[in-house]
């Protein structure tokens, strides 16, 4: 079955430009709510016109409503939703856990889509979302094909992947560097980008961009993916111009419809729309590297050309996509009937005048069928048309292209129709109360000699330790702290008996706990039969977010870092809440190891960095412009988290203590065994900082 062409629609022409050259479906932002927050979007009058013009077209309509949401904001954006259901779009895309949920209890006709910033990599997540209610799962980009089909074989959603626009370097979702840098969140749809900005390895910035990947594209893939069983495929660029929307969208979809690969002529014309030193698909073919990478001048030329031509065809508003059978009768004494069907089940029937007697020549069947089959200007295509004429009468052409007209309309005005669907109250939080006065400290470390004697002696609450180094110590040191297996943020299918292993093994050693980041840690947590908490790389941003947690099975759930203190406070604790209020926050995670990809690293036959060997392992750091030095930390996968340059301090800070978390996380990266030490007992004493430090987001908050 061919997969449905997912199109940008940054704006109302860009919209048109997609429906005129093919596109399946379009997405676009309505509200305040969307990722793309920087693009023109729509009006209220504009998104209802988008859709009356797509679904008298046969076009699909996706809203994304895909960004993080506070408890202020939830029920505005639960509102939106609501709104956009009646008017009929086809099914929202969401991040949000909490807003997920409301959404599913408040509209459960209303079809919901896992955004690819809901962090989602393997067949477990994918199942989960399904589980929950989503119909269609979208997936990370970095997603190989092996990854895509595995995921296809195994998850009863429908999968879409990107194949085609620009690669963020971070894992969707997963970043935070734009929030942390400049205040800016990615998860709120502002991101600035950069990553896009020029950085060197452990020396200050010059000419090279090691975060900068070039755009994918996978338009030669196309028909393995159509017999694989991906259901959609995506176009990126909703802040991209009309013009690049039409290009990229009439090649895809002539690719999809002639079952083929690209020509020269037309990867040509991909290029020149726009490029980052070419293009990639690295990630598809399970590749990554230093060739993935790539820049774009500023004073790029316009392909004045190509544009021109791509704007003619849209702005004619020629394109005739909807499929129609037409049957006529005329009889003598009877109003003519004109009934009109279309390939989704709708059918009209109109009436029209009573023919006279001929005088002198009577009309036929094939003039009937001439005049009816005239459907230029308008959505429809007639496949088929008969007419059933009694001998004898005459009709003059102005009827029946009169009764063609109103037949038309009436179609269209019940293709555009919105589907009923319910809409229920929205259901109250939970009773419980997990307000704490005085938060339990706990200490997670990403090595093993951080953990000493002297720490445990500070009686942490709980201590997170990487599982696979967790499942290698042996015998744990004793301590009254809770042991957390601390999951990889990025991992494979292909993984997972490793990591259930691993789990097994800590399980022997008395671990009874999981720190679960992502939605597809639930089911590694459930089969190893231990208990979850919710690590920070869930994002959770409002009460909602917190009761769906409970409902999954989690004991306790980390906050966002992007939240101020007040708003930390006024979560109503469902569940009990944590917090990080010391460390080096992260700021992406990423699929390719930056040092490798500079200074090259040692491998073992299996492609991973050889412990204590390699270069990636520690001590190294990416410098921006201003000599900000972010440490690079080698992680599960051979992946690498950029940590931010200054670590969160806020031991001389009440707020925190303030906000009724149970929990308050002393994050260590990159400290010695002593400075945990030292840092932990700074904070028993709410002593000032010691260097340099930032308050993190807390304070100032994200737009």
């Amino acid at each position: 079955m061919r997969p449905e062409l997912l199109s940008p629609a940054g704006s109302p022409e860009a919209l048109r430009a997609a429906v005129q050259n093919g596109a399946d479906a379009v997405y676009l932002g309505w509200g305040e709510f969307n990722a793309r927050r920087s693009a023109k979007n729509f009006s209220d009058e504009e998104f209802r016109e988008a859709l009356r013009y797509c679904h008298a077209r046969g076009v699909r309509v996706f809203l994304t409503l895909n960004t993080l949401v506070t408890d202020r904001e939830l029920p505005k954006a639960a509102e939106t939703a609501a709104q956009a259901s009646e008017l009929g779009i086809d099914a929202i895309l969401v991040q949000d856990w909490g807003l997920f949920d409301l959404l599913r209890k408040t509209l459960p006709d209303l079809p919901l889509h896992a955004s690819t910033q809901m962090s989602v990599f393997t067949s477990g997540g994918a199942c989960e979302a399904a589980a929950d209610g989503c119909e269609r799962v979208v997936i990370a980009r970095e997603c190989s094909r092996e990854d895509t089909k595995t995921i296809i074989e195994n998850c009863p959603a429908e999968i879409e992947i990107f194949v085609h626009g620009a690669l963020c370097m971070c894992y969707s979702g997963q970043c935070a560097m734009s929030a942390l840098i400049g205040g800016r969140s990615g998860n709120r749809g502002r991101c600035a980008q950069p990553c896009r900005l020029p950085y060197g390895v452990d020396g200050k910035a010059g000419k090279q961009y090691p975060l900068s990947l070039k755009d994918s594209c996978l338009a030669g893939e196309l028909q393995d993916m159509s017999a694989m069983g991906v259901s959609c495929l995506k176009l990126e660029g909703r802040m991209k111009r009309p013009e690049y929307v039409a290009v990229i969208a009439r090649i895809y979809s002539t690719l999809l419809e002639e079952n083929r690969a690209p020509t020269p002529a037309e990867e040509k014309e991909l290029e020149e729309a726009f490029s980052r030193s070419g293009f990639t698909d690295w990630y598809w073919q399970g590749k990554r590297g230093a060739g993935m990478f790539g820049t774009r001048p500023e004073n790029a030329p316009e392909p004045k050309e190509l544009f021109n031509a791509a704007r003619a065809v849209y702005e004619k508003e020629s394109r005739q996509n909807v499929g129609i059978h037409m049957v006529c009768r005329i009889a003598a004494g009877q109003a003519v009937t004109l009934t009109v069907t279309d390939s989704e089940g709708h059918e009209v029937s109109v009436c029209g005048s009573i023919p006279e007697a001929a005088r002198n020549r009577s009309v036929t069947a094939e003039e009937i069928e001439s005049r009816l089959g005239k459907t230029g200007g308008t959505p429809y295509r007639c496949l088929s048309v008969k007419a059933e004429v009694e001998e004898g009468l005459s009709l003059p052409a102005s009827a029946v292209n009169a009764l063609r007209r109103e037949a038309l309309e009436t179609l269209t005005q019940a293709r555009i129709a919105p589907p009923r669907r319910r809409r229920l109250e929205a259901p109250a939080l939970p009773d419980a109360d997990w307000s704490s006065g005085t938060p339990e400290f706990t200490v997670s470390v990403m090595r093993a000699e951080q953990i000493t004697q002297e720490l445990l002696d500070l009686r942490p609450a709980r201590v997170y330790v990487p599982v696979e180094i967790l499942s290698q110590m042996d015998p744990l040191p004793e301590t009254d702290a809770q042991w957390c297996a601390v999951l990889p943020r990025v991992w494979r299918d292909r993984d997972e008996n490793e990591l259930l292993e691993h789990l097994a093994t800590a399980k022997e050693k008395g671990v009874t706990t999981v720190a679960a980041g992502n939605i597809g840690h639930f089911s590694l947590a459930r089969k190893a039969g231990m208990e979850m908490v919710g690590d920070f790389g869930l994002n959770v941003f409002n009460s909602r977010s917190l009761a769906y947690l409970g409902d999954k099975g989690l004991k306790s759930a980390c906050v966002s870092f992007e939240l101020r203190f007040a708003q930390i406070r006024d979560l109503k604790k469902v569940l009990p809440a944590e917090a990080i209020v010391y460390g080096r926050l992260p700021l992406m995670i990423t699929e390719n190891c930056l040092v490798q990809n500079d200074l090259g690293c040692k491998l073992d036959k299996t492609g991973r960095c050889v412990p204590a060997k390699a270069p990636c392992a520690q001590g190294h750091a990416l410098v921006d412009r201003t000599g900000a030095a972010f440490p690079m930390l080698g992680v599960y996968g051979h992946r690498t988290e950029l940590q931010n340059s200054r670590p969160v301090w806020l031991a001389d800070r009440p707020d925190y203590q303030r906000a009724g978390l149970a929990f308050a996380r002393l994050r260590f990266t990159t400290e010695t065994p002593q400075e945990c030490v030292e840092v932990f007992r700074a904070y028993r004493e709410n002593a000032p900082a010691k260097g340099e430090f930032t308050r993190g987001l807390y304070e100032r908050g994200v737009e």
